[in-house]
């Protein structure tokens, strides 16, 4: 079979009407090469099918996080029942505590006054026209709402991915009744997958790592991060913790530890996981 180059070099052709009209074994020949070139590129095809593959992984993977979005605003949103007339608020600090402020002016008329655990959280309240207080202002909380990165069934929790741990706690430690709010995706067996948080004094920070070492953890330190109290956060890996009041009292004893996000000495009093079914409760 000749080449299309030769084919067109060798052949005679005239123009009609400003259009080229080629004879049958030239369009034979075309037809042939264009088979071939199209048996010779499974590679264009096939990264085309890959293109529709990752497509359709990143719409299921989409969808996938708007469910856990809407999760989580179930489980907010069940929450709100907890807050009574004439309540004294604390609030924590997350994506799912977000979701909680988005629905506080709904209630607004039954909270006398509101704490918040952070900065981040204070500015969230004040866009929405809430004056925030202080702890030492109004004493002691009836209800502190906040969410968390791991919980057990035993309302024991790990908190602090985002850095709030210490006046997390403290606020926890304030309320009468502290209600955490999580999707089920946040529901372990055992403690200790998320990486735990410890806020530590900056110039303690090598010391308290050394000292974690020898528990067993792997401690990473939170670069580029300050929390609102001025502290470090490490971040302490491949920790089994197989009895969190034990380990929460070992740890805090550690010299230069402003607090650890392990709280189990002040555990949630209920715990509301919003599941594909609904929201769970444990707890009263």
């Amino acid at each position: 079979m000749l080449s299309l180059r030769r084919l067109f070099r060798n052949t005679k052709y005239a123009r009609l009407g400003g259009h080229i009209s080629f004879p049958a074994s030239v369009i034979e020949a075309f037809q042939w090469h264009t088979t071939e070139l199209s048996a010779k590129l499974p590679v264009i095809d096939g990264g085309a099918a890959e293109t529709r593959r990752s497509f359709r992984q990143n719409e299921v993977k989409a969808d996938t996080q708007m469910d856990q979005a809407q999760k989580k605003r179930n489980a907010a949103k069940a929450s709100l029942e907890y807050i009574q007339d004439g309540y004294i608020l604390g609030i924590g600090t997350g994506s799912t505590v977000n979701a909680l402020i988005e629905l506080l002016p709904s209630v607004r008329n039954k909270i006398d006054a509101v704490v918040s655990s952070s900065v981040a959280t204070t500015e969230k309240l004040e866009q929405l026209g809430f004056e925030v207080a202080t702890l030492n202002a109004v004493g002691d909380l009836d209800l502190y709402i906040d969410g968390a990165d791991e919980a057990t069934k035993h309302m024991h929790l790990i908190k602090g991915g985002g850095g709030a741990l210490t006046r997390e706690k403290v606020l926890a430690g304030a309320a009468r009744k502290f209600v955490c709010i999580i999707d089920d995706s946040k529901l372990v067996g055992m403690l200790g997958r998320f990486p735990l948080p410890i806020e530590v004094i900056p110039m303690a920070q090598s010391f308290v790592s050394r000292r974690l070492v020898r528990m067993r953890g792997q401690p990473i330190w939170r670069e580029n991060f300050v929390t609102d109290n001025g502290n470090h956060i490490l971040d302490v890996h491949n920790l089994q913790i197989t009895n969190p009041l034990e380990l929460e009292s070992r740890i805090n004893q550690i010299p230069g530890i402003v607090c650890v996000g392990i709280f189990a000495n002040r555990p949630a009093d209920v715990l509301l996981i919003a599941e594909d079914s609904g929201v769970r409760t444990i707890g009263a």
